[in-house]
């Protein structure tokens, strides 16, 4: 009896092996996990210390004074070591780069940062980066750390050192590298390349302008005084006893006096804004050097960050570009971009990490726009286009030409300049909230004060990456109280245009351009004027417009009235930049795994734990990761024999709105409810982005469905509602775009009422608002427009096209043939469970209607159609023959008439999908 009982005991420990180990599994993963957050909590960082220090400076060229700088030295646990110089941006001072300065001393370098003159408890006065006294001051601070043993040294006073900084500080960077050759690498953060077309930019050139790069700007001379955030850039910062100047140099206030009082650039002042502009010596920098620059940056744009790469690759300097949804108007880089930069640093300076080459990244705004808690897309190319190496290995620049249509517009310019028309807060928008800041739906036109061009309905999506251009001719015109103007300022936008007539201002861009001079007489001046850089993707539907304004409250107006005649000069087309390359892979977070690297153990118990309750899960298929639906030999069958589903197989791509049509009974809603985890299939499977379907599988987070009707809580909103359900799902509010699926439910004032007060219809809308919350990659619709009228069909149609445009997938079941030839691209379709044919529309239609021949001779029409292989003549109705061509191309068949002398008066397809859908279910009843 002992035996045996030894003997179950040790059988049932067998049974319980598994299991067993899993418990052991888990305790030591628990006690591994513990170990490592105690390990985690308990460990600091690597040590950095900090010391306060003042270092003196001569006071300038031929001055006698001395200027004390506040500065911060930071020293990582390990010297000797390389040394970076933090820079801070104008208006700021060594405590505003503070988290940089710390960050990279921790990664092992000595960081000095500083107060520049003029700023923080530095002295002197604010010179605006000149060379005689800024980029003075950082040459001694290269030879104060050449004197350091704590800095590693490549030779006598020459320090292994690296510079950065933002927009002031960037361009300080850059004047820095490229007049003391010790510098050895750089990183210059939204910046400018000249300060001239920074603050006075003229977008119009009558001479050619390279297409090479993406974002080259005209750069032309005379330009329009950038007022508002001349005003925000110089009054944020020299703040003291001195007046309206406070602690700028006399000679810098009294430049800005003029250029604020007149509007124009005098040649003292052009003098001085070219002193200070890293385009003056980017010509012998040719340590490397990475240029990050921001999509919304309405101060210093993309083709200041382009004129410098272009510069920086003709002196032989290794340049890395990176362009980020952010800038003056839309915020610092993530962290991800500063560990970029570290990333940089270590490689150039420490000689440790992978290369970070010369590669191009930008980056590209979501489905839904940029905010927060949705990461943009980031796309990366090998090199900067059009800098050496060739189309082939370094990407290119191609070029979308759209066509543009209006005709000729008569604009005027109010006295004084106002009303103006309002593109962006300049100096505001960073500052205040995303709903706040965002005027790109807002930003507009007033009346008479613009003329606008546009292009047809984009056929397919279109990224726009740079400075699209326009060919223009602009007359000037006499108004009733004043002759025409001998010049013009007029400002260029690009806006996209929506369905719905909704227009956005990608980041707020304007071009402004001065032209001049103006014949009297009003012959039109013909020009070529560049966009402003934008990274903006236009989606199918939609439109680009260009609209040519003459005025725009952040810039200096000429306060003269004035009228212009405005119209499209050459082929009348609108040149589209487009960088094609390859989506980056998002930051591995590696500090954050290293300190969690004791839960391992534990994530593997709890991995095995899962694999034995679902044995049947199969991996994910690498080879479909992309791929939003896989469908292969799906069968469903249920008890009596009824077999709904019967070897199914179809593939559905990125981009399509597919139909899976079939009659009532056809299986489509049984395919749909197996998508979702809602019944098991018999045999097949379904994989979604590479992932097998199964009841609760995470995939399905991926999918927004609208399944057999709405279920909403009858006492509550509609709005209400919609929150309930994306709070369920455990995801951030932020991510559920609330008010998107509201705008697109169109229930009006309506979404406050309880739902029991709904029709059928409005139900119905707020159901595939709920299915489209949290922007899902795939949505899938089962016979979303019943009930709907239609306009609201109509509405529904142009938001499926809109959302598979911008990169999402749509899967649509319905019997309504007329609906899906009008909303999809590709058809599915389906008879008593079985694949009856696939393909876009277009096939179908193509390969099964029939054609009608509108003829002069229809009885020798229909002979000569007769004598064609496959053409079958299926009857004639007065000058109409109707014929079955089975697939052979209509030129073909009207080709042959035409050599028969019958004259052809129209062709045109039968029916089209009813017709093809029709003869396609009669052709397999008629197999069986």
């Amino acid at each position: 009896m002992a035996r045996k009982a030894r003997l179950a005991r040790l059988a049932q420990l067998r049974r319980r092996a598994p299991a067993l180990v899993l418990v052991a599994a888990l305790a030591t993963g628990l006690m591994g996990a513990a170990v490592a957050l105690s390990i985690t909590m308990t460990s600091d960082p690597p040590p950095v210390t900090s010391e306060n220090v003042t270092i003196d400076v001569p006071e300038g060229p031929g001055e006698p004074g001395r200027v004390r700088l506040d500065a911060t030295l930071y020293r990582p646990a390990a010297t000797p070591a390389p040394a970076i110089l933090v820079a801070h941006g104008f208006g700021g001072s060594k405590d505003s780069v503070r988290a940089e300065a710390s960050a990279l001393a921790r990664r092992g370098f000595v960081v000095l940062a500083w107060s520049a003159r003029g700023f923080g408890a530095s002295t002197g006065q604010i010179g605006l980066n000149s060379p005689d006294y800024e980029v003075a001051d950082a040459r001694a601070l290269v030879d104060w750390l050449g004197m350091r043993p704590d800095v590693l040294h490549d030779g006598p006073g020459d320090p292994r050192v690296g510079v950065t900084g933002a927009s002031y500080g960037g361009a300080l960077a850059l004047l820095l590298a490229g007049t003391d050759r010790r510098v050895d690498a750089l990183v210059a953060e939204i910046t400018w390349n000249d300060l001239v077309q920074a603050l006075f930019p003229n977008a119009a050139s009558r001479t050619p302008i390279s297409a090479a790069t993406p974002a080259a700007g005209a750069f032309a001379p005379d330009g329009v005084f950038k007022r508002d955030w001349a005003g925000y850039f110089f009054g944020g910062g020299p703040a003291g006893p001195g007046g309206i100047c406070g602690r700028l140099r006399p000679e810098v206030c009294a430049a800005y006096v003029q250029a604020a009082t007149t509007g124009r650039p005098t040649p003292e002042i052009m003098s001085l804004l070219r002193r200070a502009s890293p385009a003056t010596v980017a010509g012998n920098i040719t340590a490397p050097t990475l240029l990050i620059q921001g999509e919304h940056d309405t101060l210093f744009g993309l083709d200041q960050a382009d004129a410098t790469a272009r510069q920086l690759a003709a002196a032989g300097a290794p340049v890395k570009v990176i362009w980020y949804a952010g800038g003056h108007d839309g915020g610092k880089p993530e962290v991800a971009l500063q560990d970029e930069i570290g990333d940089w640093f270590d490689y150039h300076l420490r000689r440790i990490g992978p290369n970070p080459g010369t590669g191009f990244d930008y980056q590209v705004p979501g489905i839904f726009g940029t905010r927060r808690g949705i990461a943009p897309r980031t796309v990366h190319i090998p090199g900067y286009p059009g800098v050496g190496g060739g189309p082939g290995s370094k990407g290119a620049v191609a070029h979308r030409e759209l066509a543009l249509h209006g005709g000729p517009r008569r604009v005027f310019r109010p006295p004084g300049g106002s009303p103006a028309a309002l593109s962006s807060l300049p100096g505001l928008s960073a500052a205040l909230s995303d709903e706040a800041a965002n005027l790109n739906g807002i930003a507009g036109d007033l009346p008479g004060q613009v003329a606008t061009f546009v292009t047809d309905p984009l056929i397919d999506p279109v990224e726009v990456v740079g400075a699209a251009r326009i060919r223009l001719r602009v007359a000037a015109a006499a108004t009733a109280t004043t002759a025409p103007a001998s010049e013009a300022v007029l400002f260029v936008k690009l806006y996209d245009v929506g369905p719905d007539g909704r227009r956005t201002l990608p980041g707020g861009a304007v071009a402004p351009v001065r032209i001049g001079p103006l014949p009297a007489d009003g012959t039109p001046v013909e020009l070529t004027v560049t966009l402003a850089g934008v990274v903006h993707p236009a989606a199918a539907g939609h439109r680009l417009a260009v609209a040519v304004a003459t005025t725009d409250r952040g810039y200096a107006l000429p306060p003269q009235p004035a009228q212009y005649t405005v119209s499209l000069a050459g082929d009348a087309r609108l040149s589209v930049p487009v960088v094609p390359g390859e989506r980056s892979p998002g930051p591995v977070p590696v500090v954050q795994l290293a300190g969690l690297g004791g839960l391992a153990a534990l994530v593997a118990a709890l991995g095995a734990l899962a694999a034995l309750r679902r044995r049947n899960t199969a991996q994910a298929d690498p080879e479909l990761a992309e791929v939003p639906l896989v469908i292969s030999g799906l069968t469903k069958r249920y008890p009596g024999g009824l077999t709904a589903v019967e070897d199914l197989s179809f593939r559905v791509e990125r981009g399509q709105v597919l139909g899976l049509l079939g009659p009532n009974g056809a299986g489509k809603t049984t395919v749909l409810r197996m998508l979702m985890g809602l019944i098991r299939p018999s045999s097949g499977e379904l994989r979604v982005f590479g992932h097998r379907v199964t009841p609760g599988a995470p995939v399905l987070s991926r999918i927004g469905s609208f399944i057999e009707g709405p279920g909403f809580l009858p006492h509550l909103s509609g709005a209400t509602n919609l929150r309930l359900y994306w709070a369920a799902t455990g995801r951030p509010p932020a991510d559920a775009g609330i008010e998107e699926a509201l705008e697109i439910a169109g229930l009006g004032h309506a979404v406050h009422r309880r739902v029991a007060t709904y029709s059928h219809g409005m139900r119905q809308r707020l159901a595939i608002a709920q299915a489209m919350l949290g922007q899902p990659d795939l949505l899938v619709l089962d016979e979303p427009t019943n009930g709907l009228d239609p306009p609201q069909i109509h509405a529904l149609r142009e938001v499926l096209r809109d959302y598979a445009a911008r990169g999402a997938t749509v899967l649509v079941s319905s019997h309504l043939l007329a609906e899906v030839e009008q909303t999809c691209s590709h058809v599915v379709v389906m008879h008593q469970g079985r694949l009856v044919a696939t393909g876009t529309v277009a096939e179908i239609v193509a390969g099964i209607g029939t054609v009608s021949f509108t003829v002069d001779d229809p009885a020798h029409a229909a002979a000569v159609l007769r004598d064609l292989d496959g053409v079958d003549v299926m009857g004639v109705e007065r000058q109409v023959v109707h014929a079955h061509l089975d697939g052979l191309p209509r030129a073909v068949a009207v080709s042959a008439l035409v050599s028969a002398g019958i004259g052809v008066e129209g062709v045109a397809a039968r029916h089209a999908l009813e017709e093809a859908f029709l003869q396609l279910v009669f052709h397999q009843e008629a197999s069986k």
